[in-house]
């Protein structure tokens, strides 16, 4: 059986190695691909493009499923805010090609699964806004800079809860931003215990577009990116 393609974003960073020093690199952490192809997928690396930013049909058919992978803040004029200070590290063009590959994907209704940074972009994607800096109250649960193990209470009968098996799992957290206002047609299926944080959004009127917190990617056997290629199948099967 030919394996789903699944489209994962990457992060544009600058890194040194050997002759090469302090440049710019599009890279994706490991995790992502070796979860994919644990899953039965075909992991595709997909960089910022601009002419695809502009036009992302041509990328989009090449996809079966979509994951938007963490990374840096969001550039927040973006949903009509002024940066925070504590906002660092926007890259307007990644910011802008992954918002068209999510729109197109959604519009398609191709299986999508946002991850930490890539929940906050579909919100974000859909009209949503961010909350720049979590209040201290949460920040027990989540440490800027450090990840965090919490638990983690999903709606029974979600989307969130049938892609973890479950309808309370134990997460690795890494953020310091969150959801603020939802954007059209998404809901809230996960909350962080203790304190309360939205950790997972869908969309009920698509047939698979899911956004978690959590870092599902630092899962072997991840339920959740294997319940997205398990989609990613169907779609294939269906076309």
């Amino acid at each position: 059986m030919t394996r789903p393609v699944i489209g994962i974003c990457a992060m544009v960073e600058r890194a040194a190695w050997t002759v090469w020093n302090e440049v710019e690199v599009n890279i994706s952490q490991r995790t992502y691909s070796l979860r994919v192809g644990e899953a039965g997928g075909l992991p595709l690396i997909l960089p910022p493009d601009e002419a695809s930013a502009s036009a992302p049909e041509q990328t989009l058919d090449l996809l079966d499923g979509l994951v938007l992978s963490g990374g840096a803040d969001i550039d927040p004029s973006l949903y009509g805010a002024e940066p925070d200070p504590r906002t660092v590290g926007s890259r307007p063009e990644r910011d802008r090609f992954e918002i068209a590959l999510a729109r197109g994907a959604l519009e398609r209704e191709l299986p999508l699964l946002g991850i930490c940074r890539g929940m906050e972009l579909l919100n974000v994607a859909c009209g949503g806004t961010l909350d720049q800096h979590l209040a201290d109250a949460d920040l027990h649960v989540h440490t800027p800079g450090e990840f965090s193990d919490h638990d983690v209470r999903l709606e029974p009968g979600s989307l969130a809860a049938r892609a973890v098996g479950a309808e309370r799992v134990t997460v690795r957290s890494h953020h310091h931003q969150g959801m603020d206002e939802l954007g059209d047609g998404l809901v809230a299926s996960g909350w962080a215990e203790p304190g309360g944080t939205v950790e997972a959004i869908e969309l009920p009127d698509r047939r698979w577009a899911l956004g978690v917190l959590w870092h599902a990617e630092e899962e072997r056997l991840s339920p959740v990116l294997a319940a997205l290629t398990a989609a990613a199948r169907d779609s294939e099967v269906r076309a």
